[in-house]
C-alpha cells in the first residue's frame, strides 16, 4: 500500500493574516468563522472581521485576512491514523 502525501501548512501572521495550504473545499464562512476541509480533515479559523482574500482549490490554498482567535481541527483523522477519503463504516470494519 503505498503512503499518502498530504500537503498541509498554516502560516499565521502577526494574527491578522492566515495562509492555509492543502484546502480541498470550503464549507462555510462569514466574518467570525470559516471552516474548510484540508488534505488532513475540517478545520474551522475564528475570529472578528474575516474576509477570504484570495483562494484558489487547484493550488489547495487559501489567504484569510482579518483578526484571527483561533485555529480548530474539528477530526481527528492523522492521529487516528485513519486515511483520507475513507467512509466511517470502512473504518468501522477495517
Amino acid at each position: 500500500m503505498a503512503e499518502e502525501t498530504y500537503n498541509h501548512r498554516v502560516m499565521i501572521t502577526n494574527r491578522e493574516q492566515a495562509v492555509v495550504e492543502g484546502v480541498v473545499h470550503v464549507e462555510k464562512f462569514d466574518e467570525e468563522e470559516i471552516v474548510v476541509e484540508t488534505d488532513l480533515g475540517m478545520m474551522a479559523i475564528r475570529g472578528e472581521d474575516l474576509h477570504i482574500k484570495e483562494i484558489s482549490v487547484d493550488q489547495g490554498r487559501m489567504v484569510v485576512d482579518g483578526a484571527v482567535r483561533s485555529i480548530d481541527y474539528l477530526d481527528d483523522r492523522l492521529r487516528a491514523g485513519k486515511g483520507k477519503g475513507r467512509g466511517w463504516l470502512e473504518r468501522i470494519f477495517s
